[in-house]
């Protein structure tokens, strides 16, 4: 009993954590830099834009942009983390690898893409894959709970309007997809 109240702890520290690491920041962009921190997004095909991969996650483009992805990021990542903790640092790195060098190549110069929602859709790529490429009743149960609850949200991958980065969610998708096929030990044959 002790362990499992350990191993719920330290998933809920890092998903906590994260979140918090992106409030302080947006709070601190704010109050201290007038929004400034913006620019280390990525930054489409410009070398320096390249740091935006690892940063852009955690930066928000105003509080209402950080609002929105405050819940999807908690309960499609604690969806991720019911696995494994190693899944969700395994998904997130993969997907933001993939989302932010999908935006780096594919988005329009002269933008900054930032926010979790690459995450977000990474996290949503990988429960619903998983499910698929996994086949177990458990990977099916989390993948039918995550489309009845954001399903909705794949609509995100098609370009919608300006100032979405669709490159982000679509690429996100892709990577969370990607994680699911190889953090899947086990595979049904056919």
């Amino acid at each position: 009993m002790a362990q499992l109240k350990n191993a719920i702890q330290s998933r809920l520290s890092l998903l906590i954590g994260m979140l918090i690491l992106m409030w302080v920041l947006e709070i601190i962009d704010f109050i201290l830099f007038t929004f400034s921190l913006d620019r280390f997004g990525i930054a489409p095909r410009s070398l320096i834009g390249l740091r935006g991969i690892f940063l852009a996650p955690f930066l928000h483009i105003g509080f209402s942009h950080l609002i929105s992805n405050t819940i999807p990021f908690l309960a499609l990542g604690w969806l991720v983390m019911l696995r494994s903790l190693s899944d969700f640092v395994n998904v997130s790195i993969i997907t933001a690898i993939i989302s932010g060098l999908g935006v780096w190549l594919f988005a329009s110069p002269q933008t900054v893409h930032l926010g979790a929602s690459g995450l977000i859709f990474g996290y949503l790529g990988y429960l619903l894959l998983r499910g698929y490429f996994e086949r177990s009743l458990v990977a099916i149960a989390l993948a039918l709970i995550t489309t009845f609850f954001y399903g909705g949200i794949l609509r995100g991958i098609l370009p919608q309007s300006a100032g979405i980065s669709w490159q982000a969610h679509l690429f996100g998708f892709i990577g969370g997809s990607i994680a699911a096929y190889l953090l899947t030990k086990y595979r049904p044959t056919e």
